[in-house]
């Protein structure tokens, strides 16, 4: 098996990742018209997964606005635009260690959906996170845990994506394969494909996060 992992920075983001989700997230049409992210976003939960090529951030959040419902976000970092993908970010930050970051939708980043399609059909996982500090590297606890149904398939090469339908769920095609990503975490009953569940702390039975189909 191939251990995945993320290392992480001790640093500091401004604008913070919850702050720039509470100006995007009221322009998406999957956002509660009745959600209140004047008094800012909490944070419920979150997963990772690993970019191969460990050039590309892979986070996703769960998020709340209020007592609204729980939002799943995905979200990819870079350390430059992406070409194309204007309409998918979500804004910049300045990283205390790494410099400016360009923040997207995950759902439209080939790296992402690679990622999440690697994670339901070949059963991957998400990532290990590390602190390295004075050249040890200190585990972080995930905060939820996901889990497949467990078949073990070929993943097929992912290099774009070809179409988003920005939805909830959010559907996306990408050559050989199709994910529906759930935004209202709980809000639907079982959808088709191959599904990827979570649970975490005050949610202990696993809910659907996002489905993968071989097409």
């Amino acid at each position: 098996m191939i251990r995945r992992m993320a290392l992480l920075h001790r640093a500091e983001l401004r604008p913070t990742k919850l702050e720039l989700l509470a100006a995007w997230l009221p322009s998406r049409p999957w956002f509660p018209a009745d959600a209140d992210t004047g008094a800012g976003l909490d944070r419920v939960a979150a997963y990772r997964f690993d970019d191969p090529a460990g050039e590309v951030g892979i986070e996703t959040l769960l998020v709340r606005a209020g007592a609204g419902p729980v939002l799943q976000v995905p979200l990819t970092y870079r350390g430059a635009p992406r070409d194309g993908a204007e309409q998918w970010l979500v804004g910049t930050c300045e990283h205390s260690v790494l410099g400016r970051r360009w923040v997207y939708d995950g759902t439209a980043d080939p790296v992402y959906v690679a990622a999440l399609a690697g994670a339901i059909l070949g059963g991957g996982g998400q990532a290990q996170e590390y602190f390295e500090e004075d050249g040890r590297r200190e585990h972080r606890a995930p905060s939820m845990a996901i889990a497949t149904d467990g078949r073990q398939l070929d993943v097929p090469e992912i290099r774009v994506v070809d179409h988003v339908e920005d939805g909830d769920p959010t559907r996306i095609v990408a050559g050989p394969v199709e994910l529906t990503v759930v935004r209202r975490v709980g809000a639907h009953p079982a959808l088709p494909g191959h599904p990827l569940t979570g649970a975490w702390d005050g949610q202990a039975v696993a809910v659907p996060l996002a489905y993968a189909t071989a097409r």
